[in-house]
């Protein structure tokens, strides 16, 4: 099987990439990202800028993506950047993929994610997932996990209070709204690579490492 990894230098692609690895499954990776990756390993590693339109390369005929881009309002620097990252640019995405042959697409999205909610931020989770379960993907899994725990280069203050919150109010916290690792949400990622076809979705709670 030929797998792509779509952001892989964040928090849960990092850990998709390294346990896509060991993975017998897959025989090639692509993983196209900014910058060189500092150790890809077996896969392959284009560099493009990731702006639209995206170029249009033979990488894209790949057979299941795995899709961890996103951003946050203060690392875009405004909701028309985060909206372009976040939404234009995973759809973009999404559509090179599929128009290259490629039959799975397996989102990481968010917990809550709602084309109608009034958060800024799950309306726009909600709309890519809608959009891409219309595409014709003969699979599509979305994704929502809880607050990723998981060690982060940049400072997010808010949400490590959230995490230290989390993880002491673990045992009488709903498991929906329970932290979840990283390394857990990739494991699920992965394993949802194969399965029946449809749009599935599945809830943070329904994620487990193998």
């Amino acid at each position: 099987m030929k797998l792509m990894i779509l952001g892989a230098t964040g928090a849960v692609g990092s850990q998709v990439l390294a346990q896509a690895q060991r993975d017998d499954r897959f025989e090639t990776i692509f993983v196209p990202t900014r910058r060189p990756l500092g150790s890809p390993g077996k896969a392959h590693n284009p560099i493009i800028p990731f702006d639209l339109p995206l170029p249009e390369t033979d990488w894209w005929a790949v057979d299941a993506v795995i899709c961890c881009l996103g951003t946050t309002l203060k690392q875009a620097g405004s909701k028309q950047a985060f909206y372009r990252v976040d939404h234009d640019l995973v759809l973009a995405c999404a559509e090179q993929a599929r128009g290259a042959g490629a039959s799975v697409f397996v989102l990481n999205s968010a917990l809550g994610a709602n084309p109608q909610s009034r958060s800024f931020y799950l309306r726009t989770k909600g709309e890519v997932e809608s959009a891409v379960a219309r595409m014709g993907f003969e699979r599509v899994v979305l994704a929502r996990p809880s607050l990723i725990d998981a060690e982060r280069e940049e400072t997010r203050p808010a949400e490590k209070l959230g995490l230290m919150a989390g993880r002491l109010l673990a045992p009488i916290i709903p498991k929906r709204y329970r932290p979840v690792s990283a390394d857990t949400i990739a494991a699920t990622l992965l394993r949802e690579v194969t399965g029946r076809p449809g749009v599935i979705t599945l809830e943070s709670e329904q994620m487990r490492h193998d």
